[in-house]
């Protein structure tokens, strides 16, 4: 059977938001990660497409080759060849200085111009839920230069507004992030759902749906949005993962399904 009659392997919908957020991390990029799927996206990408993708832990880790899949961002292989041990303070002052181009986030709450929730459910005073808060979050969005999201899309999550601002998007729309005194040419790059592909519009700074994972379309994505999205003019497909994506996903990135097992 010729390639080109093989059947298309099955594959999850979190081996599929790793794969596609791999596909955007280039070359000789730079991109703080922390740990599970961000971490294995950085890991398909440095062994497939960007073998010089410099790889960074909040904890210190500047450059390491992962050997397997590390369980906090201290742990001993986030340093395992790399460039440097070096400290949390270097990694958020290396932000700082804008040599840093990618970061992952995610958050309870996400809303129509990427700002993030990771603080409360319900009134800060009296919350519903109270959350880990931002660690290194709000630092990462502020400062690195595109920030990209890996997360399931749910109407719980997307809504219109966060109930607190912990993580920075474009705040309230254009021009806001600067006269919050960020830096320009900052913000939200991608969201990565098991839905869709979702970028923003450089006008309006509002989220606008790039392309439809395989199977999935445009009422469902809707159905699981508490708002009103933008769509691309060229709306495209996702490609599904390669057969050589699965493979080192499945044999070497993460082969005890610490990630890609979950549901």
């Amino acid at each position: 059977m010729s390639p080109a009659t093989q059947p298309q392997p099955s594959y999850s919908p979190m081996e599929l938001m790793i794969t596609v957020a791999a596909r955007y991390l280039e070359d000789g990029a730079t991109v703080v990660v922390g740990t599970g799927a961000p971490c294995a996206a950085a890991m398909l990408a440095q062994r497939l497409n960007s073998p010089n993708l410099m790889v960074m832990f909040e904890a210190g880790g500047i450059g390491p080759q992962l050997p397997s899949m590390p369980i906090s961002v201290g742990d001993s292989r986030t340093f395992y060849r790399g460039v440097a041990a070096s400290s949390m303070p270097e990694i958020m002052g290396m932000c700082q200085r804008g040599m840093v181009d990618y970061c992952f986030l995610g958050g309870a709450q996400v809303d129509p111009y990427g700002n993030l929730n990771s603080t409360v459910i319900g009134p800060y005073e009296r919350p519903k839920v109270r959350f880990p808060g931002s660690g290194g979050a709000n630092d990462l969005a502020s400062l690195c230069w595109r920030t990209m999201m890996l997360t399931p899309q749910d109407r719980r999550r997307f809504v219109p507004r966060v109930d607190f601002v912990t993580t920075p998007g474009y705040l309230t729309g254009p021009g806001a992030r600067e006269a919050a005194g960020l830096p320009p040419g900052t913000g939200p790059y991608k969201v990565i759902t098991n839905l869709c592909v979702i970028g923003f519009d450089e006008a309006t700074k509002l989220m606008r749906v790039e392309s439809l994972h395989p199977g999935i379309s445009r009422a469902d994505v809707e159905a699981n949005t508490g708002f009103e999205l933008l769509w691309a003019d060229g709306l495209a497909d996702t490609a599904p993962p390669t057969r050589d994506e699965l493979r080192v996903l499945r044999e070497e990135v993460d082969p005890l399904r610490y990630i890609i097992g979950r549901a």
